[in-house]
């Protein structure tokens, strides 16, 4: 990925800077990572390094289409590897984020496209819902609090 992004960069009339290969390789190494976190990963090798770097090399690697951002929720947007696809299910309740295959969408996609004509980006999708753990904790809680009542005088 490297050497096509350098050539990329040149036939734009920009070069890989060192702060644009940290910027990478964090995102390469942390999988979905925060610009925060991002940061803090290149600041451990270049401390000079700032939050604002970090944004725009997240925009321009972007617009190379070599890293993509999710929204997960309410905080800033998480960015990993363009090929690292798949669609996130995020948990409201205790905020797990699992990983699914694009391939899951592929029906909803279908119908969008047939019925719409919209081109669904899956791998740029989260859904926000109820995770196992947190929803067998709900109905566990729904048993005894209906056994309570049935208890109560």
């Amino acid at each position: 990925m490297d050497t096509e992004l350098r050539q990329t960069l040149h036939r734009r009339g920009l070069r890989m800077t060192p702060q644009r290969q940290l910027v990478l390789d964090a995102v390469t190494e942390l999988g979905h990572a925060t610009p925060e976190a991002i940061c803090t990963r290149v600041q451990e090798t270049a401390p000079a390094v700032n939050i604002t770097t970090v944004y725009r090399t997240l925009d321009l690697l972007e617009q190379l289409g070599v890293v993509r951002h999710t929204h997960l929720g309410h905080g800033a947007p998480t960015y990993a590897t363009s090929e690292h696809e798949h669609v996130h299910l995020v948990c409201h309740h205790c905020g797990t984020v699992d990983e699914i295959d694009v391939d899951a969408l592929d029906a909803l996609a279908d119908a969008l496209r047939s019925s719409r004509g919209f081109r669904l980006d899956a791998a740029h999708v989260a859904l926000s819902g109820t995770c196992r753990a947190c929803a067998e904790r709900a109905d566990a809680e729904l048993t005894v609090d209906a056994v309570d009542t049935e208890d109560a005088p």
